[in-house]
Order: structure tokens, then sequence, then C-alpha cells
């Protein structure tokens, strides 16, 4: 059998967590099998990571970008359309909100049979206006139409999906995210001298983009209500973003500018991750957060606020807490606790690595999304295609396999 010509389509290779994930995938994919195409943004942290993978061809886009254009949006999918046209693609597997919707429409308009797209948390959140919410459930629920697999990370976003009739139960298919355990199980204590942080010191992180989603300002705030309990501890904030002014002003007005280190983007989190004594995520709506399953991948207690699919891998008051998003002071007096308390700090953490278990692993990522491709595949051009004889014979043996007869396999 000819190999599968798969095509990628996503918004912006920026240092996120759908854009390691999807880079994390494309990596370990078997190139006997599959013919492998990205699509993306020109520009982005990632992208010379991209095109250093083997056996991938990445096109840069002129159009493609996150803001709503809807000039660009149409040059966007036509561009998308045409390299679909050009390279024959069987698949085509979407990621991120925009790209979900524009790369969707091109390839419904290119006949294509096999459409994939991945939910990594949903475009609409409770913090738009009613209007907007409802245009972006609207695109959502019409692209859903043409969608043959919707992917989710989390049962939370399966659950939303359904309850604004995004599509139908048998669409959605659960793959979760594949954390590598070796990366995030190092040990580097030179990362703190880099850092200017003394021995002493007890350290919390964050990593995430400094936009509102994320909410880096209360980050801030939980900082400021910490240190005038505990003084020596020092605030991570790993990431940057268009609220980087904003964040660094709230530090000087919160008067804990020397306690908190801004580091931007980084490439060795797992290396800051190995010194960290709690992680946080202040954001205010979610998907399933990577930053803090790559936490809980490094035995790391997580205080995160309550939203989409982190109660999944957070137990509340086990291996972690959860708090209301806003709510810093509650989040506070949680990381007080865990930080005066260093055993309970490192039996949280053993407790969420362990829970995380199989099901996060990157092998099963990659395994579960091959095989559905495998069964995309079989069922979109293979069975249309084969004899009237065959499907008799596979209703035959399914209904002899039901009754435990000679064709039971």
């Amino acid at each position: 059998m000819r190999k599968i010509t798969l095509l990628y389509v996503i918004t912006k290779l920026e240092l996120g967590g759908a854009q390691k994930q999807l880079l994390s995938l494309i990596r370990h994919l078997d190139r006997e099998k599959f013919n492998l195409l990205l699509f993306t943004a020109h520009q982005g942290l990632l992208m010379e990571e991209a095109f250093s993978m083997a056996g991938l061809t990445v096109r840069k886009s002129r159009w493609l970008q996150r803001p709503l254009n809807p000039f660009k949006d149409f040059f966007a999918l036509i561009e998308i359309f045409l390299f679909i046209k050009k390279n024959k693609v069987d698949i085509v597997h979407t990621h991120s909100s925009k790209a979900g919707i524009i790369g969707r429409f091109a390839a419904a308009l290119a006949g294509i049979k096999g459409i994939i797209h991945t939910v990594h948390g949903w475009s609409f959140n409770n913090y738009q206006s009613f209007f907007i919410r409802i245009f972006y459930i609207w695109l959502e629920r019409f692209a859903a139409v043409f969608t043959d697999r919707l992917v989710v990370v989390s049962e939370h976003d399966k659950r939303i999906g359904l309850r604004y009739g995004i599509g139908k139960n048998d669409k959605y298919t659960l793959i979760r995210y594949g954390i590598d355990y070796d990366v995030f199980g190092i040990k580097d204590q030179n990362i703190k001298k880099e850092l200017g942080i003394q021995d002493n010191e007890r350290v919390v992180t964050m990593v995430s983009c400094l936009k509102p989603q994320k909410a880096p300002q209360d980050f801030i705030r939980l900082a400021s209500l910490v240190v005038n309990v505990l003084p020596h501890v020092k605030f991570i904030l790993v990431g940057d973003g268009s609220l980087r002014r904003m964040v660094e002003r709230a530090a000087d007005t919160f008067g804990v500018k020397g306690r908190v280190i801004m580091t931007g983007w980084r490439y060795d989190v797992p290396r800051i991750l190995s010194v960290t004594d709690v992680l946080v995520l202040t954001s205010l709506w979610e998907g399933l957060p990577i930053a803090v399953l790559e936490g809980i991948a490094c035995a790391k207690p997580a205080i995160a606020t309550d939203t989409g699919g982190i109660k999944e891998v957070i137990k509340n008051g086990e291996s972690g807490f959860l708090v209301s998003p806003r709510d810093t002071r509650t989040m506070s007096e949680k990381l007080i606790v865990l930080l005066k308390d260093r055993q309970l700090c490192s039996s949280m953490g053993q407790k969420g690595k362990t829970a995380l278990g199989e099901d996060f692993t990157r092998e099963r990522m990659v395994s579960s999304t091959q095989n559905m491709y495998a069964r995309l595949i079989q069922d979109k051009y293979l069975a249309p295609r084969l004899p009237c004889q065959y499907h008799k014979y596979r209703a035959r043996s399914s209904e002899s396999s039901l009754k435990g007869g000679a064709y039971a396999h």
C-alpha cells in the first residue's frame, strides 16, 4: 500500500503546549507509512525545529495569522486549498482554533475524505461577549458537520462540545497529551545559580504565555501575598506575550520586582522545573494545560485554577490544589501550606506523577494517533472500493463472532 499523505495545519508555531505536542507527534510518526506536510504561519519560535525534522515538508503561509481578518483569512483558505490539491493530500489534521476552522473548510472544498481536528480547548469561552461567543460556537458546529474525527485531550472538552451541539458522540476520540518522562526527570541545580536564586530559597514557577487567558497579573498578586509571609521565596515566570509590560508594572506596583524572575521564552523548561518546589497556573480558562502535565511529570505539586480538564489530572487535596479563577487569596494560602511543609510537598508531587501513569506517555499518544489514521483510511478510502462479496463476508464474520462461531477474531 502506498504511503498516506498527511497534512497538519496549525495557526502559528509559537512555544505553546499544542505546538510542542504536534511537533512531538510528527517527530515520532512512522515515515514508512506517512508523507508528512505542515502548513503554518510565516513566523514562530518553533519554526527552526520544524524545518530540521527529516521527512517533513513545511509550508509557511503569507496570510494565516491568529487575529480575525476576513481578507487575509480568505486568502489563507485559498492557500491551503491549493496546497492540498498540489500535494494530493489524503488526510488533513488541524490544530488550534483559527487553523481548525480555515483548514477544515479548505479540506472540505478540496474533497478530502479524512478530516480531523484536535481540540486544544475550544475557541469560545465565558469571558467573551455574548455575540462573539455565539459566533464561534456556530463556526465550530458548522465545521464539525464535515469533520470525521474530533480529537479531544480531556473529557471536559468532549462534554463542552456535546453540550453545545458540536458534532455527535461517535465523532469524538480521546487522545491524551504525550509526555517524555525521561526529559522531565532530570536534576539540574546549576539553573538556580544561573537565575540568581540562593540555595536556601524556595521556588514557585508558572510556565505560560503572557496573555489575558493566563491572567499572569494574578501570578504577581500571588507573589505579593506569599512573600509577606515567606520572604525567602522566588517566583519564576517563564513565557512572553502581549501582557509583558503590564506584568512588569504590576511587579513594581506590588513591590515584588526583586522576587519575581521573568525569563521570557525558554527551551530548557525541564531544567527550571527540576528546581521548582511548586508549580502554579492562574488561567481563566483552559483545555488541558501541558505546563501542568510537565510539572506533574517532574513530581511537582501543582496549584491551579479549576478550569477545563485540569481536575482530570489534579485530585484536589491529594496531588495538588484547585482554586477558583481570580482567587489569589486562597491560592496563596494553599501555596504557603506547601512551601512550609517539604514532606507534604514531596508526597503530593509523587502522588500526582503516579496518577498520570501510562495515559500520558508519548508512546501512547503516537500509537493512538496512528491507529486513528489507519481506521480512517480503512473507512473512508479502502472500504468503499472493496467488492460487495467482501462486505457480505465481514457482515457474516461480525455476526458469527458475536455468537462465538467460526469467524470469531
